[in-house]
């Protein structure tokens, strides 16, 4: 193999390894608990993190004028005040889990995508059900 095509051949595996390797570790999203976070804020400040735990009772706070909600995150040890900008998503609610993606700043979890776990279990309607049946089974999935 002649020296020049080595040579472009290392610089291009050089920069492909780079693009994979080098990327990559600025563009991880950590998935924490509020109490994995609080043992060590300082390593997650400023860095893009995925937060899930429950939405705490009592909490929960909607400006639909701002499209600000506001709620405390609890993983039953540790708590984390959550600000998240937009319309919440339907199946939110106290108590549910939840997983919220953002930045902590000044204190606050600044959520910029809020996904709600809900039932892993699904039943479609059989064939023939009244429309009050089918509504009764959207009702117990919530």
């Amino acid at each position: 193999m002649k020296p020049k095509y080595l040579l472009g051949l290392l610089v291009i595996l050089g920069a492909l390894g780079y693009m994979v390797f080098g990327g990559l570790g600025r563009n991880l999203v950590y998935f924490l608990t509020p109490s994995e976070y609080l043992q060590d804020q300082a390593r997650y400040q400023n860095r893009p993190v995925r937060l899930g735990g429950l939405v705490k009772p009592g909490t929960v706070q909607y400006d639909k004028d701002r499209l600000e909600l506001r709620f405390v995150l609890t993983d039953g040890v540790a708590e984390v005040p959550i600000l998240h900008k937009g319309t919440p998503p339907g199946m939110f609610k106290e108590g549910q889990g939840v997983v919220v993606e953002g930045r902590f700043q000044g204190g606050v979890f600044q959520g910029t995508n809020l996904l709600v776990k809900h039932s892993e279990t699904y039943q479609a309607p059989k064939a023939g059900w009244t429309p009050e049946e089918v509504r009764k089974l959207i009702e117990e999935a919530k």
